[in-house]
C-alpha cells in the first residue's frame, strides 16, 4: 500500500465495517446486510451489480448517510458516521459526497451552468468562483457550447452530463451513482460513462456505481455484489 507525501497511510473514501441493516416486518425482521465489509479507495471505480431486491438501494443509502446501520460502522474518509446528528450527516453529504441517479432531476427553469453553480452557492462559495468552477466542469464534460441551455433544450446524454457535473461541483471525495446511464440508449450510455470514467480518473475521487449493464461494469476497477447479506467480490 502506498503512502502519501506526509508518510501517513491512506484511508478508504468509503469503508463498511461489519455493517448490518434490517427492516421490521409483520413476520419478522428482513435482514439485508449481515456484517458486510467494503472498502473503496480514492481514484477507484467499483461496480455494484446485484439482482433486484438484493439490497443495492439499501447499500447506497447507507453509503450516502441517508439511512443508519443497525450494527457496525460506515466510515467516510476515515470518519465514523453512525453516531452523527442529522445536521452533521447533511453537512457531510453536501461536502464529501456527490450523487447521480438514473433520472437527472435537473431544475428545469435554470440553465446547465446555473444547475451546476447552485450546489456551490449552497455550500457558501462566492458566485464568481462557482461560475468558473461550473464552466470548467461542463467544458471538461464536452458541454462548453451548452452552458446557457435549459434542460429541455438538451439531449438525454447532455442532461446526464450536467447532472454529473453538478454531483462533483463541490469536490466530493465519494461519488455514488444509481444506474446513471440506465435511462439512455446503449451508444449514449457508453459515451456518458466514458466521460464519467475520465472525470473520476482526473479528479481522484472514489465512485460506487450500481448498474445492471455488465459491459459498463466490466470497464470499472472492481465488481461487487450482495449475497446472503454480505458484500462479495465478483472478480
Amino acid at each position: 500500500m502506498s503512502v502519501d507525501a506526509t508518510g501517513a497511510q491512506p484511508v478508504p473514501a468509503l469503508f463498511f465495517a461489519r455493517v448490518e441493516r434490517r427492516y421490521p416486518q409483520a413476520e419478522g425482521a428482513l435482514e439485508i446486510l449481515r456484517g458486510a465489509d467494503l472498502a473503496i479507495w480514492p481514484g477507484e471505480l467499483v461496480a455494484l451489480v446485484a439482482p433486484s431486491g438484493a439490497g443495492k438501494s439499501t447499500l447506497l443509502h447507507l453509503a450516502g448517510l441517508l439511512e443508519r446501520p443497525d450494527g457496525g460502522e460506515v466510515y467516510v474518509g476515515g470518519h465514523p458516521t453512525a453516531a452523527m446528528s442529522d445536521a452533521e450527516r447533511t453537512r457531510f453529504r453536501r461536502e464529501e459526497m456527490g450523487f447521480v441517479y438514473q433520472f437527472h432531476h435537473l431544475l428545469p427553469e435554470f440553465s446547465a451552468l446555473e444547475n451546476v453553480v447552485m450546489p456551490q452557492l449552497i455550500r457558501g462559495l462566492p458566485q464568481a468562483e462557482a461560475r468558473v468552477r461550473a464552466t470548467e466542469l461542463l467544458s471538461f464534460l464536452g458541454l462548453k457550447d451548452r452552458l446557457i441551455h435549459r434542460p429541455a433544450e438538451l439531449s438525454g446524454g447532455e442532461q446526464q452530463r450536467v447532472a454529473i457535473a453538478r454531483a462533483v461541483a463541490n469536490g466530493p471525495r465519494l461519488l455514488l451513482a444509481d444506474e446513471p446511464t440506465g435511462n439512455l440508449d446503449p451508444q449514449t450510455a457508453a459515451h456518458v460513462f466514458g466521460i464519467l470514467l475520465a472525470l473520476v480518473r482526473a479528479s481522484g475521487l472514489a465512485a460506487l456505481i450500481a448498474t445492471h449493464n455488465m459491459e459498463l461494469a466490466a470497464r470499472m476497477d472492481r465488481r461487487v455484489t450482495i449475497q446472503d447479506g454480505l458484500i462479495r467480490q465478483l472478480d
